[in-house]
């Protein structure tokens, strides 16, 4: 999914929950900031205090560096969480390992993943995590059927519309997205021969995949399922009963999927912005904002700098930088790759590196 979803619509999740104003704000700028945080490394202050953060993304430049490629402690717990087949711990799909690691929407993995996330709401980024805890959860839905491993099973052929007509102009789209490689060496990871099919919340389309298994994909109806089980997982967070969402913001949202069918995300997410300011939910009208790098931007709140892929040599140390949002990003990130990487994925007999 993308920056509307993943933004806009998981606040009024939020909101729909019972999360306050300010509070589905964290959330869901902590989900969206999960397929933005790109850089890592350790920030060092004049002070000789320090702070170690982890990227929780690769830019799309990245598919063409065979190490951001391999690097399952971003991809796996972040963007393509193991299904194990929609089995439970200690089962094991038939067929090779491949099968546990393909992603599917509210597996055991996924319900586990948000078990970890409610028993760290004690925390200072408690908000922080449920944000990034929501990303890799809906994404079950966006990411079902691919893995997070460069694999054959991610090989996509014969991409077809509802109508089932054949996307002539996919191949040609691929090839230029990553700069004229033949189809043989296009990286096998993710979805990244689909392009953006999987993301797209009006698309209704069809594949091949590399198992010669055609999948059939109706995006509005898996994210509108999506939208309705994150909701009822922020419920059981504020300890209501799971009913999820209620029959008119699920037809709101069904009619944003349908209306907002441009393939930008940052347009639909435009659209997104104005529904939520003009309480077209009936949330109450809120001027969500969202700024990734630069002036604004939760980095920038915490170190003072609008510098994107390079960093200052040393920062100025303040006590805010203790509870920024940017270091309870960083910190909740750290929380969740351990909870899914080293706590939950072993109990499934999933091991990554």
């Amino acid at each position: 999914m993308q920056i509307d979803l993943h933004l806009g619509m998981t606040w009024v999740v939020a909101r729909a929950a019972g999360f306050s104003n300010e509070q589905a704000q964290i959330i869901a700028h902590a989900s969206q900031y999960v397929d933005d945080a790109t850089n890592e490394g350790c920030i060092k202050f004049s002070n000789g205090a320090a702070y170690q953060r982890i990227t929780t993304a690769h830019k799309m430049l990245d598919y063409r560096n065979i190490q951001s490629l391999e690097n399952q402690q971003v991809w796996i717990p972040f963007h393509f969480l193991p299904g194990n087949s929609g089995l439970p711990a200690k089962s094991n799909p038939s067929g090779s390992f491949i099968h546990k690691l393909v992603c599917k929407p509210n597996s055991y993995v996924a319900r586990d993943m948000v078990n970890e996330c409610i028993a760290n709401k004690h925390k200072p980024y408690a908000l922080h995590l449920l944000g990034i805890t929501s990303h890799v959860f809906i994404d079950t839905w966006g990411h079902k059927g691919f893995a997070g491993i460069q694999h054959s099973i991610n090989k996509v052929e014969n991409i077809k519309d509802h109508n089932g007509q054949i996307d002539k102009h996919w191949r040609k789209r691929v090839t230029d997205y990553f700069m004229g490689m033949i189809q043989d060496d296009i990286p096998s990871l993710g979805h990244g021969q689909a392009l953006s099919n999987p993301d797209l919340p009006h698309q209704h389309w069809s594949y091949t995949n590399g198992l010669g298994e055609v999948v059939e994909r109706n995006n509005p109806v898996d994210f509108l399922e999506a939208a309705d089980e994150l909701c009822k997982v922020y419920q059981v967070y504020l300890q209501q009963q799971p009913t999820g969402l209620n029959a008119a913001l699920k037809q709101q949202i069904a009619q944003c999927f349908a209306e907002f069918n441009m393939d930008d995300g940052q347009h639909r997410l435009a659209l997104w912005l104005e529904a939520i300011a003009s309480d077209r939910f009936s949330l109450g009208a809120y001027q969500l904002s969202y700024i990734a790098k630069g002036e604004g931007s939760w980095k920038h709140e915490a170190l003072g700098t609008i510098l994107d892929d390079e960093d200052e040599d040393e920062y100025t140390f303040t006590a805010a930088f203790l509870t920024s949002n940017w270091k309870l990003f960083h910190d909740a990130a750290k929380q969740h790759r351990l909870n899914v990487v080293d706590i939950i994925l072993p109990r499934y007999g999933i091991c990554v590196a």
